[in-house]
């Protein structure tokens, strides 16, 4: 048995089993590192790039150390973003299979607080959420920390570079003494040190895979006029064709531009930037999740925690001032052992930040002419899904089996022609194969009574509508 083995972590026979079932074998770097200092009840820092395995390496840890027939808030995941805590929530629900009925909340801003507070009334196990509404929740007293006993600090430099510290702060005041604290971060400089080092008790540091195997993401740099930046990126885009891409800009309007000249091109292309409204960023987030949206103009906060599978490039349409924030950016590709492409554009001004990535990743750019790639800029194509918005979720009961079956029962699809099924609150999305989504929207309505945007899923009627890009 290898030392990297889960088998070799001494696990409950049920746990270890969930953890076979879930593909989890081997550990990775990080989890080898981390976790038996976390099983042994260590504080712990902890530096890992992203897409190291680091929701497990804290989740194992924390889901064990759980006592089941005590509804009580036991532990606690700080993240920066909200699709960062609901992708943490997730994998905690399917670690926590091995263990019983664990419960597992979300809390986090952009939603309301309504229907947080009746799940908190409920009795939670495990809140994860970020610091501005779980503070939120602590001042009106509707979550009660007085038996925590492992907190997590998920992204602490992301969190901090937010402006979250004294949130973070005020939170941890809220926490007991005697609790085991778990710091994660991609960076960790000297003044989050200065600034963290309060909140954990003797810690173990950790440090491994910071930077991003070359091997695994190929970087090229191309060098641009100060005009045409949006045309190269198309016809880079035009090249390599990727199934899924995230462009990078330094500004929300410059997302805003090159999303609309792209659709102009003919690509499935969205803009994600702060301060957009909850609802337009959840939508836009489901499309680029489930392939009905190929290409992503975002600025880094807005992409902070975003985890698609099978992303096939990134593209700098602006170099990052901070090299960090390059890495960052170059690590949602070449993910889970996957290759990945990094292109980035550079201006000939902004070459001295190109300088200050090669000290910093210990490599030399490696510069490609923009015109080997040919000087036409053939349009793209629509992305190959087509979404279906149901206005109906979980508090209407519906499961992502409800929405499968209608589909390939009584809209004929065959079960290859439905991709990705995302269940909300109130709320899903379901991507269909765009060749046969008019179709099957038609066979659901079937002559309806209330009118064409409404369709029948397990004998009840739901507003539907497609969104394209």
């Amino acid at each position: 048995m290898s030392d990297t083995s889960f088998a070799s972590l001494q696990l409950p026979a049920p746990f270890l089993a969930n953890l076979t079932q879930l593909g989890y074998h081997e550990m990775t770097p990080v989890q080898a590192a981390t976790l038996p200092l976390a099983l042994g009840g260590r504080d712990l820092i902890a530096q890992a790039k992203t897409g190291s395995g680091k929701t497990a390496a804290f989740g194992i840890g924390m889901l064990l150390r759980l006592n089941p027939a005590l509804f009580a808030v036991q532990g606690m995941v700080l993240c920066p973003t909200r699709e960062l805590a609901d992708q943490v929530a997730n994998e905690l629900r399917r670690l926590a299979r091995g263990i019983g009925n664990v419960k597992i909340v979300v809390l986090t801003g952009g939603m309301p607080m309504r229907p947080q507070i009746a799940s908190l009334e409920f009795g939670a196990h495990i809140v994860v959420g970020t610091p501005g509404r779980i503070q939120d929740h602590l001042g009106k007293r509707t979550l009660e920390l007085a038996r925590l006993r492992t907190l997590v600090l998920d992204e602490a430099d992301r969190m901090t570079d937010m402006g979250f510290y004294d949130e973070i702060a005020a939170i941890v005041r809220e926490c007991p003494s005697h609790r085991q604290t778990l710091l994660f971060s991609a960076t960790y400089p000297d003044d989050i040190r200065e600034a963290t080092g309060r909140f954990l008790n003797n810690p173990e540091e950790v440090a491994v895979e910071t930077r991003h195997e070359p091997t695994r993401i190929a970087q090229s740099f191309f060098e641009i006029g100060f005009e045409n930046r949006f045309e190269a990126a198309a016809r880079l885009l035009a090249h390599y064709q990727p199934a899924s891409a995230i462009l990078f800009c330094n500004t929300k309007a410059r997302c805003r531009e090159l999303a609309d000249y792209l659709r102009a091109q003919g690509w499935s292309a969205r803009a994600l930037y702060g301060e957009m409204e909850q609802r337009d960023r959840d939508e836009t987030l489901a499309l680029f999740a489930n392939r009905s949206c190929t290409v992503l103009c975002a600025t880094d906060v807005a992409a902070r925690g975003i985890d698609v599978a099978g992303m096939e490039a990134v593209i700098n349409v602006d170099v990052s001032k901070d090299p960090e924030v390059h890495v960052h950016r170059i690590g949602r590709t070449g993910r889970a052992g996957e290759s990945g492409q990094a292109l980035t554009l550079v201006a000939p001004n902004e070459k001295k930040w190109v300088k200050l990535i090669e000290e910093y990743q210990q490599t030399e750019a490696e510069w490609q002419p923009l015109t080997e790639l040919g000087e036409e800029i053939h349009p793209g194509e629509p992305a190959a899904m087509l979404t279906l918005a149901i206005a109906g979720g979980k508090k209407d009961k519906l499961r992502p089996g409800d929405l499968l079956g209608a589909l390939t029962g009584d809209a004929g699809l065959h079960k290859d022609q439905v991709g990705k099924i995302q269940i909300g609150e109130f709320f899903s999305y379901v991507a269909l194969d765009r060749r046969v989504a008019e179709q099957a929207l038609e066979r659901l309505n079937g002559g309806n009574p209330l009118g064409p945007e409404f369709g029948t899923v397990k004998g009840r009627n739901f507003k539907m509508r497609f969104i394209d890009v």
